[in-house]
């Protein structure tokens, strides 16, 4: 190896050693997009809140069912209709709305969503809404784990927000950090096929 050839690839290196430390981190925050999550994940106390649970799923089976479990602080108004889901309502003995099962089918590298409305507590905090996923051939996974965990619990912070983080779209960065993604791989694999000086194309 020549010392140009050496000093050319001494360049590049920290070039793509950006370039694939950018993609990694880039793609980290659409790994949540594997998991049921209810948004936005930040909302106000006291508001009425349209609120979506968005459940993926990234198996070979359809997902038959969906259960949410509403925290004790949230009141729960109303939902919307979702085609091809049946929805069962459950309420306690004093008919306040505690959870909702949706049963349906979702092929496999698809998402639904389930919107409903609720109605915040007025107190500043955190409320969290444990879910459930049914697969075809049986398996059940409960998204009601420890942030951090394989399957964690979706989870809404009660407080003062910025506009743009009470709403419902809460989930569009991490699309947005797909399409970085694809950018940063782009532009990787072009360092990677650009011809050292003195060499042709």
């Amino acid at each position: 190896m020549t010392t140009t050839d050496s000093r050319s690839r001494s360049r590049r290196t920290p070039a793509l050693v950006a370039a694939l430390t950018l993609a990694i981190a880039l793609a980290s925050p659409g790994i949540a997009f594997g998991h049921a999550v209810v948004y936005p994940k930040a909302s106000g106390p006291g508001a009425y809140e349209r609120y979506v649970l968005r459940v993926p799923n990234e198996r070979a089976t359809a997902t038959t069912r969906v259960e949410l479990r509403v925290p004790s602080g949230v009141r729960v108004t109303s939902f919307a209709e979702v085609p091809g889901w049946t929805l069962e309502v459950l309420t306690d003995s004093a008919n306040r709305i505690i959870g909702a099962v949706w049963t349906g089918s979702l092929a496999p590298k698809r998402f639904v969503e389930f919107p409903f409305v609720g109605v915040n507590p007025k107190e500043a905090g955190k409320v969290s809404w444990p879910a459930f996923q049914t697969y075809a051939e049986g398996e059940r996974v409960e998204w009601t784990g420890e942030e951090g965990s394989k399957t964690p619990v979706s989870s809404t912070t009660i407080g003062a927000v910025e506009p743009a983080a009470a709403s419902s779209g809460a989930g569009a960065p991490a699309w947005a950090s797909w399409g970085a993604l694809a950018l940063a791989m782009l532009g990787l694999a072009l360092s990677l096929r650009r011809p050292e000086p003195g060499k042709a194309s």
